[in-house]
């Protein structure tokens, strides 16, 4: 059996099992307390799919948390589908990891090969390719969240290049659940701006008038995007406007959840690194700053 090893325990989340458990605790802990930016209530029995953030459990852990505790409070998926961003080089196309499981401090996540073959036989946009995701932290770091609050729960993870094809992909991936019967959720692991001079982006200048344009203004172009659900223009504009590091995840999330029925999305969280290390660590504040959305569809 083909397994995936973790490569990001101990950098971007805590490594071995205990210390991995009560930082996977400790975030939901923070997911309890109301989040200002919610958007409207949720009906937990309709949830089809979600956006989650995916840098250091100590910034993006709790909108993370957020989200998927959401998916625990119902009949857990069978499977859940998880659309990745790419950071590494030289993934061309959407990969699937097809088989075998992911390994993490909490032990193997499964992957749902059944469902794996019918993804691929189905949408003709896929490629088996599970060293793909050898570098590639996007998935890696939602695992353990699903592990902690599903925990027989399976997984398919495909990393999505920012392209002509992302929602495509979405569709015929959202068609083939739906068709199969498969009680599937589908994920996105997307960040958004990464704004200030270590990114090399600082269009409103540095310091805390840009990094609030990030949150305020760029954010919340693709947040109100993403909440009208049209994954048709996800990529173009996470492209153009570099707000969002998973444009492919995205558009292939939002068409792949209107496909399996879903027609409204609410914000549940929306934040930053720069907040979080303000109200959280007690930092002081930093030129740079990531933001962080969490989202659910029904």
């Amino acid at each position: 059996m083909m397994i995936r090893e973790p490569v990001f325990a101990g950098r971007f989340y805590a490594d071995g099992a205990a210390a991995c458990e009560a930082s996977v605790d400790e975030c939901i802990r923070r997911a309890e307390a109301p989040a200002e930016s919610q958007r409207g209530a949720i009906d937990r029995d309709r949830l089809i799919g979600c956006v989650l953030p995916h840098a250091g459990w100590v910034y993006s852990g709790g909108v993370a948390a957020r989200v998927l505790r959401a998916f625990a409070g119902r009949k857990h998926p069978q499977v859940f589908v998880i659309f990745g961003a790419i950071h590494v080089p030289d993934v061309g196309a959407p990969s699937i990891f097809d088989r075998g499981a992911w390994e993490t401090p909490l032990g193997l996540a499964g992957i749902d090969d059944r469902l794996s073959d019918r993804l691929m036989g189905q949408t003709g946009l896929l490629r088996a390719d599970p060293h793909a995701h050898d570098h590639e932290h996007s998935i890696e770091v939602e695992i353990p969240f699903i592990q902690r609050l599903m925990p027989e729960t399976l997984i398919v993870p495909i990393m999505v290049p920012p392209d002509g094809n992302a929602a495509a992909l979405g569709r015929a991936v959202g068609r083939t659940c739906r068709s199969y019967g498969v009680r599937a959720a589908i994920a996105c692991s997307t960040d958004l701006t990464h704004y200030g001079p270590g990114f090399a982006f600082t269009p409103k200048g540095v310091g805390a008038e840009g990094v609030l344009w990030a949150k305020e203004v760029n954010d919340r172009r693709i947040i109100e995007l993403m909440l009208a659900m049209d994954g048709d223009k996800a990529v173009e504009e996470s492209i153009t406007q570099r707000n969002a590091c998973g444009g492919g995840a995205i558009a292939a999330t939002l068409e792949a959840c209107k496909a399996m029925g879903a027609e409204e999305a609410t914000l549940l969280e929306h934040t930053t690194s720069d907040e979080i290390g303000r109200s959280y660590l007690g930092q002081r504040g930093d030129r740079d700053s990531v933001g962080y959305a969490g989202l659910v569809f029904a």
